[in-house]
């Protein structure tokens, strides 16, 4: 075991002292110690249950002959971080999390690992730990949060109220309509009920194999999901047994698998720069034209919130991501033959799972659009890629031609939205909000609510090389590459310049000549970088560009 390292033999006498120090007896010591790596913390409604769900893992460790030892990370709401500065920390810690797995384990010598994550870049960040340490691991996540109705019927969720806030500072909603939401949108503990980012990489997760059926769609307050906790708990004690390491599940062909999944969910942008990051640990190529490969010929299966009113409560009940794989299996969509923490492939884990509910997930014969939920767009001002969530776009914005209004960060952005100066047909551009420009590459949530909830995402589009929150509906496209800070095209915009989307040919280009591109890099000068001491300040200076996932060099 890892774990002899530790407390085997007469020279680690001084280590069994100290683990004894912790109450642990020599009979609990002999045993294999997992880690459970728990991101429980007060402040974030996606983590504050954990303590339950790591006790409930524990006793399966415990129950199936292992000794659990629990450590946490950190984890930041992407919702409580959002529209000021502190959502410049919010992928960057992706990195840090992953760094401080890595210390944590390989100082103490675990046998095997139980992640707990639950929201934003707390499942990425784990994910990519699980790759760079190669044990045998297992995701369980803290689950979605239930979505409930406002008075008209309409289902409620965190981005019902960035939207309500947009309404009224057009004078659309009251102080009191304002309240109503602010009180009942957020019900209880889980991650935000939509198809945003969390419930993207927790569903993901188990289309990838790393976390068992149930995952990504049981809600956090079910029994159920206590339930899948201590299977959890027991089953890593087995994938130890067989020694079913994590980089074993994250194959080649089961990242497939995901980005497959992913196209038919509709899951956020997110994933797409997550799913970057975490090949880059397994040693594995991913670019993005293989994204568009596999989004071409994967059907859109399932609208869930922003891109339609079902929710994760909805998607279980119709028998959540194991069902939607079904779907896919139908027509050979995917490889069964992966290996998954059920210690069973694919094809074993999909047998008898049924549809429940054709409304909320699509028949394969019948899907939403023949096309994934995800593209990626190419041109002159994107020569590396920029990616939309092509299931939230409404069909008369999926081709688009208007005067860029440009901005050079988010705040003169949102300052201009709320200040009724954006109008139907503009393309709004951010920039200098990349992952080094920015620092951090900030969600623009809070300007793309503004547009929904002025109604106008029906008439206006986005671009940026920032990134959007997976709340985010509408023509929103970022991780615009080269971003701005690094010379990109994108840093050379002028206002009035005459922007073309064209999103079923995959097309993102700024109207204006080659020979005026050139001249104008000659005579526009770039931003001068901003100033950061502290952690961001060395993320700045090392993290990639977004095409390769924003990872740090």
């Amino acid at each position: 075991m890892n774990s002899d390292n530790i407390k085997e033999g007469v020279g680690r006498a001084p280590h069994r002292s100290l683990m004894k120090a912790t109450g642990l007896t020599g009979e609990q010591i002999k045993k294999p110690l997992i880690g459970i790596v728990n991101s429980f913390n007060e402040i974030v409604p996606g983590h504050i249950h954990l303590q339950t769900i790591a006790r409930a893992v524990k006793d399966g460790v415990l129950a199936a002959g292992g000794t659990p030892l629990e450590f946490n990370t950190i984890g930041i709401c992407d919702g409580i971080a959002m529209g000021h500065e502190g959502m410049k920390y919010s992928l960057a810690s992706r990195e840090l999390i992953a760094d401080t797995v890595e210390c944590m384990v390989r100082a103490h010598c675990f046998d095997a690992l139980v992640f707990i994550p639950s929201c934003d870049k707390i499942v990425p960040g784990m994910l990519m730990a699980a790759a760079r340490l190669n044990l045998p691991a297992i995701f369980v996540s803290g689950g979605p949060m239930l979505s409930i109705c406002d008075p008209q019927g309409a289902p409620m969720d965190l981005n019902s109220v960035f939207e309500a806030v947009g309404s009224y500072n057009v004078g659309k909603m009251s102080d009191e309509q304002l309240l109503y939401y602010e009180d009942n949108a957020c019900p209880g503990c889980g991650s935000c009920a939509g198809m945003f980012t969390a419930n993207s990489m927790n569903c993901l997760c188990e289309a990838i194999g790393i976390a068992l059926p149930g995952n990504g769609s049981i809600p956090a307050v079910y029994a159920a999901r206590i339930r899948l906790a201590k299977l959890a708990g027991a089953k890593i004690m087995e994938l130890l047994d067989k020694n079913i390491r994590a980089l074993d599940i994250l194959s080649e062909k089961a990242f497939r698998n995901a980005l497959t999944v992913d196209m038919a969910l509709g899951c956020s942008t997110n994933t797409i720069l997550h799913l970057a990051a975490i090949a880059n640990e397994a040693g594995l190529e991913f670019n993005l034209p293989m994204i568009n490969e596999l989004s071409q010929r994967t059907p859109n299966l399932c609208k869930l919130a922003p891109a339609g009113t079902h929710h994760l409560q909805d998607l279980h009940a119709a028998g959540g991501v194991q069902a939607v794989m079904a779907e896919l299996n139908k027509k050979g969509f995917l490889d069964t033959s992966v290996i998954t923490a059920t210690g069973k492939t694919l094809a074993e884990n999909l047998q008898g799972v049924k549809n429940l509910d054709t409304t909320v997930i699509r028949d394969i014969d019948n899907p939403y659009s023949p096309t994934g939920g995800i593209a990626i767009l190419f041109g002159s001002l994107a020569p590396d890629g920029a990616v939309v969530k092509r299931s939230a776009v409404a069909p008369d914005m999926l081709v688009h031609k208007g005067p860029a209004r440009v901005f050079d960060s988010e705040d003169e952005a949102r300052e201009a939205i709320f200040g009724g100066k954006i109008k139907p047909g503009d393309v709004v551009v951010i920039r200098y909000e990349g992952p080094a420009g920015g620092p951090g590459m900030r969600e623009m949530l809070s300007p793309t609510s503004a547009i929904a909830g002025m109604g106008l995402d029906k008439s206006v589009a986005l671009v940026t090389d920032g990134r959007f929150s997976g709340a985010t509906r509408g023509a929103a496209i970022g991780h615009i590459s080269p971003e701005a800070q690094s010379g990109g095209n994108i840093a050379y915009v002028k206002e009035g310049d005459i922007i073309s989307i064209n999103i079923p040919e995959y097309k993102l280009d700024l109207e204006i000549t080659a020979e005026e591109l050139e001249n104008r890099k000659k005579t526009m000068q770039i931003k001068p970088k901003k100033q950061f001491g502290g952690y961001i300040g060395r993320y700045m200076r090392y993290v990639s560009s977004a095409e390769k996932g924003a990872v740090v060099k």
